[in-house]
C-alpha cells in the first residue's frame, strides 16, 4: 500500500508564505530577509502601558508594490 510518488514538502520562510497568500488576492509583494529593513530596528509596541507584550519575535518583511503600503513587517507576540 505504497503511493507511487513520495511526499514532497517545500520549506518556506514566513515572508515567503505571506507573499504567496497575498498573490492569491492579487497583491504583488517580494519577501525580504530578516533584519534587512529599517522598519525592523524600532520598538514594536509602546513600553508605557504594562499590558503590552515585551516578548516579540521578528519574522521578516515584505516589500509591497502597486499599493499605498510600502513595507509589511511580520511579527509574533508571545
Amino acid at each position: 500500500m505504497h503511493d507511487t510518488e513520495p511526499d514532497t514538502f517545500v520549506i518556506q520562510s514566513m515572508p515567503e508564505k505571506f507573499s504567496e497568500m497575498l498573490k492569491e488576492i492579487a497583491v504583488d509583494s517580494t519577501p525580504k530577509e530578516i533584519a534587512t529593513d529599517d522598519v525592523e530596528n524600532d520598538d514594536y509596541y509602546s513600553r508605557v502601558f504594562s499590558q503590552t507584550t515585551r516578548m516579540v519575535t521578528n519574522k521578516g518583511c515584505l516589500d509591497v508594490t502597486g499599493t499605498n503600503i510600502d513595507v509589511i513587517q511580520i511579527i509574533q507576540k508571545g
